[in-house]
């Protein structure tokens, strides 16, 4: 259990490293998505299941990282630009 616990907050801090970077929707979406599923994830174990909070909050952080655009939110450059 401590692994897992260590793991998701790793996840976490990756996720966040990457939320909100990028020029292309796809790289938008991209790092939406992972900020989605390290969140996600984190709900997720919290009621029992974080798998599936990590797919939900992927297509979420996903959905959200591709519809917004570099002037809503920029954090700088992304590794995927």
């Amino acid at each position: 259990m401590r692994k897992l616990s260590l793991g998701i907050v790793m996840t976490g801090l990756l996720g966040l490293s990457l939320s909100g970077c990028g020029e292309s929707p796809g790289c938008r979406a991209l790092t939406g998505a992972t900020i989605g599923a390290a969140g996600g994830a984190i709900v997720g174990a919290l009621a029992g299941s974080p798998a599936i909070g990590a797919a939900a909050g992927g297509a979420a952080g996903a959905a959200v990282g591709g519809l917004t655009s570099p002037n809503d939110v920029n954090l700088g450059k992304a590794p995927c630009d």
